[in-house]
């Protein structure tokens, strides 16, 4: 019998403790347990960093269905399978009365290839500057911040990067139009994100190509009904080390039962990771609300 290693059992309590915190706000469908002060859905899902958005990219909402007289709570795992790497993530979010988002979030990235894991932890602002997605003219404004930092950089500095943390800051503008499309609700995001981080982070920090640049990331999707969504991301990437690295892109469903859960399954195309080409998979995502 193996007893598991000690990054083995951080990673496997970790699992538990989020999977409690979904389990529990499914069986939590009530308003007086939890902030409900939102539409359905309106708060997009949870994105691989730990901000409430899509997969990819951060929106400019906050976590949660907490309205100005609200706080929420919310716990999330995530999974992303591609032909040679598989990143798994598991984070909780705060929102305290839809003005500001905390988030957590812990990355595991497997390489399958030189059995191999690179761990990474997320801490996350995000503060809403202006409007509202639905209730005002303009869209809403919200800015962020993620702090980053590798467990073990050595694979980061083996292929040239200069650091093992870093600081994310961007802007995000999301709107929802009610009916725009043939009757359907429709929702764009454009984030502005200035990084020095390569491949999320997981590979470091910096590197001898270049080092903070400023980035563009968009989402759209389309709403079937309050509970079915059907969108695609892009998220403009930084090239700093000798390896390539390339934009990303998605096509994602999204299902929200009740405001309580929310499942997302997409498809990913993520082009040159870590000098392996075509990278592309599925990503599934299961989140919990408060």
């Amino acid at each position: 019998m193996r007893f598991p290693t000690m990054r083995e059992g951080r990673g496997i309590v970790l699992r538990f403790m989020f999977f409690m915190l979904i389990s529990g706000a499914t069986l939590l469908n009530s308003a007086a347990y939890g902030a409900s002060g939102k539409i359905l859905a309106t708060p997009g899902v949870f994105q691989v960093e730990g901000a409430a958005g899509g997969g990819l990219v951060p929106w400019a909402q906050l976590a949660g269905y907490a309205s100005d007289e609200e706080f929420a709570l919310n716990g999330f795992c995530s999974r992303a399978q591609v032909d040679d790497y598989r990143l798994d993530v598991c984070g909780a979010q705060a929102n305290f009365y839809d003005r500001v988002e905390i988030s957590l979030a812990r990355q595991n990235f497997s390489v399958a290839a030189l059995d191999a894991e690179i761990e990474q932890d997320i801490v996350g602002f995000k503060t809403r500057l202006y409007g509202d997605i639905i209730y005002t003219s303009w869209p809403q404004l919200s800015l962020g911040v993620q702090h980053k930092k590798l467990a073990d950089p050595a694979i980061a500095y083996l292929l040239g990067a200069e650091q093992d943390s870093g600081t994310d800051i961007y802007l995000a503008v999301s709107k929802l139009h009610l009916g725009a499309a043939a009757g359907y609700n429709f929702f764009w995001n454009v984030a502005a994100r200035s990084t020095d981080a390569n491949q999320l982070g997981i590979l470091g920090f910096g590197g001898p190509r270049d080092n903070r640049t400023l980035n563009i990331e968009l989402s759209s999707a389309i709403f079937l009904n309050p509970h079915w969504a059907l969108g695609f991301e892009y998220r403009q990437k930084p090239d700093n080390l000798v390896v390539r690295e390339d934009d990303w892109r998605d096509l994602f469903v999204a299902w929200f039962p009740n405001k309580s859960v929310s499942l997302t399954a997409a498809w990913l195309d993520l082009g040159d990771v870590a000098g392996q080409s075509d990278q592309r998979g599925w990503y599934f995502s299961l989140g919990g609300y408060w």
